[in-house]
């Protein structure tokens, strides 16, 4: 039976959340598998999800002789480069890496690989690593802001509230503004802010929009959280004359989309359970020699409206 616990990581030297899956022995010589995950925020339930279906993969390919250790960077490129650092010297077979800055780690990735470790990039690109696995995040821009600007009837002042400066929130913002760009009525009136992909960052964004611009009709923040914590500025500021699309298909936005009464209209879904599968496949077909026919994945996101949310499958 597997279990899981929370500890630290000394190798790592730092104070990090980990989810640890109990294991024996972990070469591949007696069929084990030892996994080291490095993701942004572990407060993020999207990064909850990577590393239960690396867990959920693994154990499929291996069982109960699985090693899983999970651990958050916090978009801090210094302490992941010290995670990846840590996995080898602990023997890993295989780092999942969300990497906090596309070329910042890839001393440390390319280190790891020839220690012999397989590095997969998830969520987010990653210089140097074996592979990478992420939903086409281009897409998801595009397919959450058409539906913005439908509702919208093709015209109004919208904001974008931004992120963290990786792959993943440049390429739903450049999705977003390419198809803004396609309709001269709507009037784009920012675009840069970051609110750092967490909810207390939404709110602090929307907070500061509202008191820059009298009229907002339509909000494109970069993941779910942000856009609850968007929502929450507008219930303290008594606004509820704009409406908010996203990107993730979280379990909080899905709630969202079931009441009425909520700004948030509709989610760019996002597969984080089977993307993460996909990787710790990749990277086990790796292990075994295989060559890859192509060593980039993209996963469609699908959106999620109110009218379609009760046929949504969810996480």
């Amino acid at each position: 039976m597997s279990r899981i616990k929370r500890g630290t990581m000394a190798a790592c030297r730092l104070l990090t959340v980990m989810l640890v899956v109990a294991a024996s022995t972990h070469t591949v010589a007696d069929n084990a598998l030892s996994i080291g995950i490095s993701v942004s925020d572990l407060g993020n339930p999207y990064f909850i999800q990577i590393a239960r279906g690396a867990e959920s993969q693994a154990k499929q390919l291996v069982g109960d002789k699985t090693e899983v250790v999970v651990v958050s960077s916090a978009y801090d490129v210094k302490r992941q480069v010290e995670q990846i650092e840590g996995f080898v010297n602990q023997g890993m077979d295989m780092i999942l890496l969300s990497a906090a800055s596309y070329d910042g780690v890839e001393a440390a990735v390319l280190k790891a690989r020839q220690a012999g470790v397989k590095v997969l990039a998830v969520d987010v690109n990653a210089k140097g690593a074996d592979a990478t696995v992420t939903t086409d995040n281009t897409q998801a821009g595009r397919i959450a802001c058409e539906y913005m600007v439908e509702q919208l009837g093709g015209q109004g002042r919208v904001v974008i509230i931004n992120g963290p400066n990786v792959s993943s929130v440049q390429e739903r913002v450049a999705g977003c503004t390419a198809v803004l760009a396609q309709h001269p009525d709507i009037q784009l009136l920012s675009s840069d802010l970051n609110g750092g992909g967490g909810r207390e960052g939404g709110l602090e964004s929307m907070t500061y929009l509202l008191t820059q611009f009298e009229h907002i009709d339509g909000v494109f923040t970069i993941n779910d959280p942000s856009a609850l914590g968007a929502q929450d500025a507008a219930h303290f500021a008594g606004r509820n004359d704009f409406i908010i699309v996203s990107v993730d298909g979280a379990p909080g936005a899905e709630q969202q989309l079931r009441d009425s009464d909520s700004l948030i209209r509709a989610t760019a879904a996002q597969f984080p359970n089977y993307m993460a599968a996909k990787a710790v496949e990749t990277g086990y077909r790796l292990m075994q020699g295989e060559t890859l026919e192509q060593t980039t994945i993209l996963i469609p996101a699908e959106l999620i409206t109110r009218e379609t949310v009760d046929h949504y499958q969810g996480w």
